[in-house]
This record gives C-alpha cells, sequence and structure tokens, in this order.
C-alpha cells in the first residue's frame, strides 16, 4: 500500500506554500505501510516561532482555496514550536529548526520512503 493521489497532491500543495515561506527541509514521507490512520507526515521548519507561524498560516492558506480542505485538528500552535496541521491522509509538521534537530522525526520514521514533492524553489510566491 501506498499514498493515495489525493494525499501525495495535498502534501505537495502543502510543501509549496511551505517553501514560498522559506521553509527549511521540506519533506514528504510516505507513512502508509507504518500506520493506519494517515499517509503523509510533511516535515518543515523555520528558524524563529515567527516563521512557523508564517509557515503554519501559508499552508492553511493555500489547502483551503487550492482544494478547499480545512484543518481537521491543529496542536502546538500557542508556541509555535511545533505545529501540528491534521488533514486526516495529511499530517503537517512545522517545527522551530532546533526542536526538529532534538525530535528528528526523519530518523524516527526512516523507514517510510521519500517522496518526490516536486517543490518550485524557485518560484515568485506572490504571483
Amino acid at each position: 500500500m501506498t499514498a493515495s493521489d489525493e494525499a501525495l497532491d495535498i502534501a505537495r500543495v502543502a510543501a509549496q506554500a511551505a517553501a514560498d515561506k522559506l521553509a527549511q527541509e521540506v519533506i514528504g514521507l510516505d507513512v502508509s505501510e507504518q500506520i493506519v490512520i494517515t499517509d503523509v507526515f510533511l516535515v518543515c521548519s523555520g528558524e524563529s516561532e515567527r516563521q512557523v507561524s508564517a509557515i503554519v498560516g501559508a499552508v492553511e492558506e493555500e489547502l483551503l482555496k487550492q482544494r478547499r480542505r480545512k484543518t481537521l485538528r491543529r496542536e502546538g500552535e500557542r508556541d509555535s514550536r511545533w505545529v501540528l496541521l491534521d488533514y486526516g491522509d495529511v499530517v503537517v509538521h512545522v517545527q522551530h529548526a532546533e526542536d526538529r534537530a532534538f525530535y528528528a522525526l526523519e530518523r524516527l520514521w526512516r523507514d517510510a520512503p521519500v517522496l518526490d514533492l516536486d517543490i518550485d524553489v524557485d518560484r515568485d510566491a506572490t504571483a
């Protein structure tokens, strides 16, 4: 079993929105074989609480605008150190760079295949 096409689409839109806010190390992990409640973990980080908040806002805005998807659950927003956005088949983790290094989700889920998110890093985010 692999991540659904819809989950991949949602992850790519979220990844591009994060990249447009200069998120660091944006990666998607196909966790559909490891857990049954979601297909994809999208992990990215920001250098400050303010940047984490900006990334979270951009992801939510773009998924609502482009795919009419709202978060089912949001956690960690008050501190803006590690914000989790649950979209059902996709869970977005936006972490402060220090917390990302400490918790190392990529290492924890190292058996999960890394997805090609097809992010355009040279894209003009204002277009």
